[in-house]
């Protein structure tokens, strides 16, 4: 055993490989069972499937999950296309096209509606979920990247990255409506529901800085000792807690959103991105550009590290279905193919 309580030995596990008809999902012509190289042998997870994403081998970067549907909505940034995954068929049913460079993607299951950053348009995109279409696009700075939704004031907030910015969508008109100065390169965006406002990472002044929705301006800044390049941001409501990933250190920074003080920081895998977090098992996920994924344990407030390794290749994008405790995690190149790559938690 290690020290993490699960087995040393590599987990033998199924690649299920399916090949799949057409450009758009298809049907499943045949499975096949053969053995999984990639060892895991220091997380608490086993493989389920590698699925065949189509489309070509490029960067992948945001996703995000609608648990009422079961849909996983990817940006394949390098084919510039937002890719659907039905959990329940495990398929691809649509890809979007025509969404240049997409880096974020944002669904709102009550809108009904998924928004996407495209950074080589410098615009954000909204989708219909019941077509899969696009309804509307807004301009969004010059790097639009990561994005979070303050319900109540019917507000998008979107990082942009090199703009120094977050800009403000109205989701009724879907229209830019300001523009925030935050004062250096801007990283992830999430709205916390306890609080009612939305936190920015700005990386380049090492903080995270707090944003009205009711008046779209910073009211506090809060320092980050220790963050070099806090790019990824994950907000806990229940704990009370923020975990930050720190792009340029390999660190993760736990900062208590009570005291605004960083209680604690741990070192993850090379070029930490997205963060995840099964709020029923109290795990937080964070993967790396260099593969590497770490697991932490939440409990009573406090952080331990359950496991970290090379999960796949530039495995640095992942979602966590909470019902179902699986994560997800697209891969832009697994043997010359995109695939998604499906765990689920030993618990």
């Amino acid at each position: 055993m290690n020290d993490c309580g699960f087995p040393g030995k590599t987990i033998r596990v199924l690649l299920v490989s399916m090949t799949l008809l057409g450009a758009v999902g298809g049907s499943v012509l045949a499975a096949a069972a053969t053995p999984l190289a990639t060892t895991v042998d220091s997380l608490p997870l086993r493989e389920v499937a590698d699925i065949p994403l189509g489309g070509h081998p490029t960067r992948f970067d945001y996703a995000s999950y609608d648990a009422r549907r079961h849909l996983l909505f990817m940006a394949h940034l390098g084919d510039s296309t937002v890719v659907v995954f039905d959990t329940t068929a495990q398929r691809v049913i649509a890809r979007i096209p025509d969404i240049s460079k997409v880096h974020g993607v944002l669904v709102i299951p009550q809108l009904g509606r998924v928004y996407a950053s495209a950074t080589g348009s410098n615009q954000v995109v909204a989708i219909d979920e019941d077509t899969l279409k696009v309804i509307a696009r807004a301009p969004a700075g010059i790097y639009p990247d990561g994005m979070a939704y303050a319900p109540a004031e019917h507000k998008l907030y979107v990082s942009d990255e090199q703009g120094d910015t977050d800009t403000v969508i109205d989701v009724r008109t879907n229209q830019r409506v300001a523009t925030i100065a935050l004062g250096g390169d801007v990283g992830n965006t999430q709205y916390d529901p306890v609080t009612g406002h939305v936190f920015a990472n700005v990386q380049t002044r090492r903080q995270l800085v707090e944003i009205d929705p009711s008046v779209d301006r910073v009211i506090s800044r809060i320092d980050l000792p220790g963050a070099r390049g806090n790019h990824g941001l994950l907000i806990d409501p229940s704990s009370r807690l923020a975990f930050i990933a720190c792009e340029d250190n390999n660190k993760l920074l736990v900062l208590n959103m009570a005291s605004r003080r960083v209680v604690a920081s741990f070192e993850v895998g090379g070029d930490p991105d997205v963060l995840a977090i099964d709020p029923d098992l109290g795990w937080v996920y964070v993967a790396s550009e260099s593969g590497i994924v770490s697991i932490f344990k939440l409990r009573h407030g406090r952080v331990s590290k359950l496991g970290q390794a090379l999960l796949g290749p530039n495995a640095h994008v992942v979602v966590v279905d909470p019902a179902t405790h699986l994560a997800y995690f697209p891969l832009k190149n697994f043997h010359g193919q995109p695939v998604l790559r499906i765990m689920s938690a030993i618990h």
